[in-house]
């Protein structure tokens, strides 16, 4: 038996059905649920973000949904001190922590610790986020790949997001993106971590799940969702609430350069390279962490795989 206290996590791309399984295991064992989601933390963003409804919260305890303005910003290492703080409580109330998202750098921070990276500097960020509206993101990726060819290789010329990370990391110390995430913090969480990472075996199942629920958005009113929100808060598309996938390319239908149709494209198209990204991330921590079952996602069985998988390996600790 392990003296450690176990921490679940279920990790997952988009539409693998994370929400599901999670709330299922609320059926069997006495659990709370910590969101590992970069965009459910932002109020008002509900339907884009395929938050959990308000009866699906209901079903047990949920944390870190809901905490934020859309016009405020969240990070990897503000994620790890709260979901450190959270897993403590409820280990304290004799429950089991899950933390369940597919924003797979928090899973990253939580497990490995963070890299000694220098704060955000906003005046350095102004700066970029100005010469990018007026030369693009790929040409800030050009820049980026002058100065750190590796970094740049990793991205794509389209991330903003990354890009404007990486190039501040760069100017601000001066040496190569992986040099300063070399320098790690390694504190090691005081839990046994169980890791079930769902993954799908037929990627254009996924691809199938992807464009209907985008559908289903859309038809639940995202574009008023989005309407609402520009006009109830003080938004950019350089803020990282509106960096979400179906966000930004709703904003830009809204200020009418896509039309409809173009719109739901690229809307699918983003989440599709969404899910490619957290897959690999997810095929890496298979191979580097050890402890992570994976789970077929493909058909409706995942949720019952998914509570069988966890309560097998909750037994063991």
């Amino acid at each position: 038996m392990h003296t450690l206290p176990p921490a679940l996590l279920l990790l997952g791309p988009t539409a693998s059905g994370k929400t599901a399984s999670a709330l299922a295991l609320a059926e069997h064992m006495p659990i709370e649920i910590i969101s590992v989601d970069s965009a459910l933390v932002f109020r008002d963003m509900d339907i884009g973000s395929a938050k959990p409804s308000a009866a699906e919260q209901a079903v047990c305890p949920h944390h870190l949904i809901d905490i934020l303005s859309p016009e405020e910003a969240y990070s990897a290492a503000k994620f790890r001190d709260d979901a450190l703080r959270l897993m403590a409580q409820i280990t304290a109330r004799s429950r089991l922590p899950v933390l369940a998202g597919g924003t797979m750098l928090y899973f990253k921070a939580l497990r490995e610790g963070l890299s000694e990276l220098p704060q955000a500097d906003a005046e350095l960020r102004a700066h970029i986020d100005a010469d990018a509206r007026q030369f693009g993101w790929p040409a800030m990726h050009a820049a980026l790949a002058r100065l750190d060819p590796d970094a740049a290789a990793s991205l794509s010329p389209n991330d903003a997001q990354r890009i404007q990370r990486a190039l501040e990391i760069v100017r601000l110390t001066g040496r190569p993106l992986a040099e300063s995430y070399a320098r790690r913090e390694m504190a090691a969480p005081p839990y046994r971590f169980v890791g079930i990472a769902l993954a799908p075996t037929d990627r254009s199942v996924l691809h199938q799940r992807i464009e209907a629920r985008f559908d289903a958005m859309l038809a639940a009113g995202f574009l008023d969702e989005v309407r609402t929100l520009r006009a109830k808060y003080a938004l950019t598309l350089e803020m990282p609430s509106m960096r979400c996938v179906g966000y930004r390319q709703a904003w830009e239908h809204l200020d009418g350069l896509t039309d409809a149709t173009t719109f739901r494209d690229k809307g699918i198209a983003a989440t599709r390279q969404l899910a490619k990204r957290q897959l690999t991330w997810q095929r890496k921590f298979v191979e580097d962490w050890g402890e992570l079952s994976v789970v077929p996602c493909d058909d409706e069985t995942v949720v019952s795989k998914t509570v069988d998988t966890a309560r097998r390996l909750l037994a063991l600790c």
